[in-house]
């Protein structure tokens, strides 16, 4: 049975760590098998580990897993965690009688938005990644949890969303190729168009995902306005003036293609397009924009090339339906000022 997340792709789990205290939280995939990825870099401040040996001339050909998690820099932390989990189960690279899982990992900003930093000598992300690990599998939740804990946009509270779908007519044994996409969603733009409950990505919605509105029948005088994106609670930036790097979409999409490395960046580029299409502005100096593509290879293609457009084509759209489930899911937390939910704005 179909669930409409990441996981619809057999051979993927996904675990979430949230610390409400800390107002933040880490999102964990893994692959019951190593997988083919690649990765695409858009926004002006990222932050990432590992992600050089995606590129196709790189010796390591697979990853283990990957890793989404708030806390900005010292979110980094939360990939050894991950490696730390894989590594008691034997997972890795073999280099002679060792093994070295193969863990990138992406972070988002969430320094400001009231939770307890005072963490002092260590973050705790290193265990949030294990604890992230140590949960992952098929049914996991959306909305305020794992990495989108403290996530927010321009205006409504951010979150975890993920999405599905399936492409018929590509695969040599003549199934349909699945496509699946996750996302943590703290953009410094709009996923609603200006002020109002539309979303931005209302064309590609397969209702009832985010509330079935479809698009407003004229463009609101602010659908085009420039947010104001708070940095923390009653701190909004007059002006629309923010910190490079102080806000990011991390996302990943996969599919059950057998793709190569360069393939697999392709696809990461074409997904892209997901978040131009749910989120205005994106890819500013302000984000650190990272989207991650894998193969888990179970499925030949007929036509690579046709193939994989028709494959990118999909991804961009279901990643478009995951940033809006995103924030659609997204909850308060508990104590802290901030933007709103959608749902405590527009109603359920």
């Amino acid at each position: 049975m179909l669930t409409n997340r990441i996981t619809d792709l057999p051979g993927i789990r996904v675990g979430h760590a949230t610390d409400l205290r800390l107002a933040s939280g880490v999102t964990a995939l893994l692959f019951d098998e190593p997988v083919v990825a690649g990765v695409d870099v858009r926004g002006g401040g990222p932050g990432t580990r590992e992600t050089d040996l995606l590129d196709p001339e790189r010796t390591v050909e697979r990853i283990d897993a990957l890793v989404l998690s708030g806390g900005s820099a010292f979110g980094l932390d939360a990939a050894g965690g991950v490696v730390a989990h894989l590594a008691e189960a034997g997972r890795g690279f073999a280099v002679g009688a060792a093994r070295v899982p193969i863990v990138p990992a992406a972070i988002l900003f969430d320094l400001l938005n009231g939770g307890d930093k005072a963490w002092g000598r260590f973050s705790p992300y290193r265990d949030l990644g294990y604890a992230a690990a140590a949960a992952a599998g098929r049914d996991f939740a959306l909305g305020s949890v794992g990495a989108g804990t403290g996530a927010a946009t321009a205006n409504l509270k951010g979150g975890i969303g993920s999405a599905s779908a399936e492409v018929a007519g590509l695969s040599m044994a003549g199934r349909p190729v699945r496509v699946g996409a996750l996302a943590a969603v703290n953009a410094f733009g709009r996923v609603t168009v200006g002020e109002g409950a539309h979303f931005w990505a209302a064309p590609y919605e397969v209702p009832p995902e985010f509330g079935g509105l479809g698009l407003p029948a004229a463009m609101p005088d602010d659908a085009f306005h420039w947010p104001s994106k708070g940095l923390g609670p009653g701190k909004g930036l007059a002006g629309g003036k923010g910190l490079a790097g102080a806000s990011t979409t991390l996302a990943v999409v996969a599919t059950d293609a057998a793709l190569t490395k360069a393939q697999a960046r392709r696809l990461a580029v074409m997904a892209q397009d997901g978040l131009s299409r749910a989120i205005h502005p994106v890819h500013t100096p302000l984000d650190g924009d990272v989207v991650f593509a894998v193969s888990t290879g179970r499925v030949a293609l007929a036509d690579p090339v046709t193939d994989l457009a028709r494959i990118g084509d999909a991804a961009a759209r279901t990643l478009a339906r995951a940033v809006a489930i995103g924030v659609f899911s997204a909850t308060p937390l508990p104590g802290l000022a901030g933007p709103p939910s959608w749902r405590e704005r527009f109603g359920a």
